[in-house]
């Protein structure tokens, strides 16, 4: 098994865009994180290394894509199980990004307000030719999502509790469980040990 790298954040965002420049046609990249390791702000670095290329670049934020709070609060609201199945609506993702953006050329860039608990009422952006969609936030994988690459930032227990705010801790034990299985899976490309984000170290199968 290969060992880890130390990277810089700028390489491995470089990496990253490396490995999205080098497939042709609409791709769509995940970017798993507990939201600890602000996986949107990791996205829109590799998006914008991605634009300085000439290649179309968005970022979709999980978070835009929850279940209303009727669904994901039914059984209250710090449910460590309801946070991992039931919180995001990783159909939708499916249905709204990654194959429309294949199948139709277009894309959903939010769906839902976690804030108002309304709709988002965002229209459909065109997708540009040989578009890179980033998707970014927690547990991405392992929900049968047909991501060309994939990154997964993971953290210990003890760096999640540092980089947690005290009233998410909650969600903690959720994010540990799934990242077993991430970790475990065959479909990350990139596994990345993110305690630190300024000293990330770099797990990459082979393309």
């Amino acid at each position: 098994m290969p060992a880890f790298t130390p990277l810089t954040p700028e390489m491995l965002a470089v990496s990253v865009a490396d490995r999205a420049e080098a497939l042709s046609g609409n791709v769509c990249v995940a970017v798993s994180a507990a939201d600890a390791a602000d996986p949107v702000e990791f996205a829109l670095r590799v998006a914008t290394e991605l634009r300085t290329r000439g290649r179309a670049a968005d970022v979709v934020d999980l978070h835009d894509f929850v279940r209303p709070a009727s669904l994901r609060l039914e059984h209250g609201r710090t449910d460590p199980y309801s946070y991992r199945h039931d919180w995001f609506d990783y159909a939708a993702v499916d249905r709204e990004v990654l194959r429309a953006v294949r199948e139709h050329q277009r894309w959903l860039p939010r769906l839902w307000d976690e804030d108002t608990d309304r709709s988002a009422r965002e229209r459909p952006r065109r997708a540009a030719e040989d578009q890179i969609l980033v998707v970014a936030g927690p547990m991405l994988l392992g929900r049968g999502l047909d991501f060309d690459v994939t990154v997964v930032l993971t953290m210990s227990r003890g760096a999640l509790e540092r980089r947690t705010r005290p009233e998410d801790f909650w969600t903690i034990d959720a994010l540990l469980e799934h990242s077993v299985l991430e970790q475990s899976g065959t479909d990350g490309d990139i596994l990345v040990r993110y305690d630190h984000p300024t000293r990330p170290a770099v797990r990459t199968r082979s393309a």
